[in-house]
Order: C-alpha cells, then structure tokens, then sequence
C-alpha cells in the first residue's frame, strides 16, 4: 500500500488587506511518498503559496496541512521548524547558497543545524553528495566560482543533505538556459528516484512538467490534474539519466543499502540495454 506523505484538506488561504486575497480556495490534494510531482499555472495562481504549505513556512486560514502524518496546524513553530529541517529540502530558482561558505560547506550546513552526525561523518556525506551530482572538483569552490547548472547542483546536494523525504523545487530552472534546465531536471529525477525521496516541482515550463510523474495545474487558488502526452519526453530522460547513473555508481554503493544498491545497477543494465537497441532513435 502507498504511503501518503503530503496531503491537503479543504486548505483555504486568505492574506487580509483592504481587499483580502484568496490565494488558496478549498484544496484538496494528495501526493505519495515517492512521486515527482509539477505544478503549474499563471502568476497569481496560488503555486508558490502551495509550495510554502507543504515546506510548513506558512500556515492555512482554514483546511488541514498534513505532512508524513503530523498536523502543521497543531505543532508550535519550533516543532515546524524541526520537521522541516528533518523531512523537507528546498531547492530555489535563485540558489540561495551561502557566497562566504564553499561547496562543501554550504551541503555541510543543514547536517550541523540539525546535529546530523559528526565531524568526518558530515564531510564525508556532503562530498560523496556533491560527487554524485558531478561536482567533485568543485568542492572547495564557492558560488560566485560556479556556474548557473553548477549553483544548482550545490542547491540540490544541500537540499538531500539530511536524508529529506520530500524536496520542493520553486522554478528550479528559471535562471537557466533550457539545456542547462533539462539536464538540472533530470538530475532532481534521478536523485529522487534513487533516494525514494518525494518530488514536488513548481514551474512555468512545460518542458519540465512533462518529466514529472503527475502534473497539478493551479487557477485561482484551486488545483486541478490532467493526462498529459508524454511521447518523446521519457526516452530522452533515458539518456540523460544512464550517462549520469553510469558515471556515479560506485558512490551510489556508498549512501544506500545492498538491496537498494543492486536494485539500481539491474535498473541501470536495463536501461543501458534499452538505449543500446534503440541508439539512432537520438
């Protein structure tokens, strides 16, 4: 059976003003531990309120915010803010890294907030994080040495720091070019899929919506879901994925279980077979 990890209830948000805003109208929603999810819809629609419901930076008027079990309404904003450093990663559209701080020490940072480990312990996860993500020669960088698709990748590996079980991405691709863009999206796929953790993405671009599981769409306050086609979309994700599963591997071995870990080789096998057949396809 599934397991429900993010769920809204009648969630209603009104921002009082001389003229009140409803930026959330009775939602209802449910998303699985697991999924990637995308959520799109015009300026205005209600997304990025969405998001800080489900991050637990902001509380409903009315309806229910449940996260992994616990009622946001209920817990004090100290309890909030330690289940949000221990389940929820943020991934911005404007990286929000630390320009003092390097590579290693920005993904270092959320394990010490939350006394995650020690020491040797803590280095040694943010670098195998930020070699997973191709980054092991920019380890001792800082920000404004990187590039764009490189800042994000750092966003990324903080967000996983803490084992987070669900990673919420505001417009992760938005100071991106779309090749850049594609590949940071294939990358939060991946990373999710390997690390189980849930997904939740939102974005104005369709192209990035498409590599999600589901997409939810907002319209004044209100979400709504439709099939969308998807031809084409899944067979590029293949091989963009292989190329970044083949190179990192033996980390792989390194921050999962043995079942998990051969699970993903046999899954890597089949897809590198599959691309082998169909090669002229790209």
């Amino acid at each position: 059976m599934s397991r429900i990890i993010v769920e809204l209830r009648g969630v209603t948000k009104i921002y009082p003003g001389v003229v009140p805003v409803k930026a959330l109208d009775n939602v209802n929603m449910k998303i699985e531990a697991g999924e990637f999810v995308a959520i799109m819809g015009s300026s205005g629609s209600g997304k990025t309120t969405l998001l800080n419901m489900i991050g637990c930076m902001d509380r409903p008027t009315s309806g229910e915010v449940i996260i992994d079990g616990v009622n946001t309404r209920n817990p004090s904003e100290k309890e909030l803010s330690r289940l949000r450093a221990e389940k929820i990663g943020f991934v911005f559209q404007t990286y929000n890294l630390i320009s003092t701080l390097t590579c290693l020490e920005n993904v270092e940072l959320p394990m010490h907030l939350t006394g995650k480990g020690k020491g040797r312990d803590i280095t040694r996860r943010a670098a195998m994080l930020l070699h997973l993500l191709g980054l092991g020669d920019r380890l001792h960088h800082r920000p404004n040495q990187l590039s764009g698709g490189e800042r994000q990748r750092v966003a990324i590996a903080r967000a996983l720091a803490n084992n987070s079980e669900i990673i919420l991405c505001d417009e992760p691709t938005g100071n991106l070019d779309s090749v850049t863009g594609g590949k940071i999206v294939s990358l939060i796929k991946y990373i999710g899929r390997l690390t189980g953790a849930t997904v939740i993405v939102v974005t104005h671009d369709r192209d990035v919506a498409l590599k999600a599981d589901r997409i939810l769409y907002m319209r004044d306050g209100r979400v709504f879901e439709r099939e969308e086609s998807r031809v084409g979309v899944e067979k590029q994700m293949l091989y963009e994925v292989t190329e970044i599963m083949a190179r990192s591997l033996p980390l792989i071995k390194e921050i999962i279980s043995p079942s998990k870990y051969e699970e993903v080789k046999k899954d890597l096998l089949e897809v590198l077979e599959k691309l082998e057949d169909e090669r002229d396809v790209f």
